[in-house]
């Protein structure tokens, strides 16, 4: 398993339980794959630096993971079909 940084940025209209939720939902994600999420860090709301999907502010999250593979190829899956997450990048560290 490597460690992964991994950043999403959530629509800003989404309300605070179901930030709450998509983020636990995401974090199950690894812990379902045989991964460990190691921290977590909510940046909270930001400036985009350019519009994304219509929005130009975001809830930013970054994640530190020790993951496999497939983990990061089920979250990256995940966050395509959820339309609350407007950008993500995963970064090997």
């Amino acid at each position: 398993m490597k460690k992964y940084e991994v950043m999403y940025i959530i629509r800003p209209n989404v309300e605070e339980e179901a930030r709450k939720n998509l983020i636990e939902e995401v974090n199950k994600v690894f812990t379902a794959n045989a991964s460990t999420v190691d921290n977590i860090k909510e940046w909270g709301m930001r400036e985009l630096a350019y519009e994304i999907k219509g929005e130009t502010k975001g809830y930013y999250v970054l994640l530190n993971v020790t993951a496999t593979v497939e983990a990061v190829k089920e979250f990256e899956r995940v966050a395509n079909i959820k339309e609350n997450i407007i950008r993500y990048i995963t970064v090997v560290e």
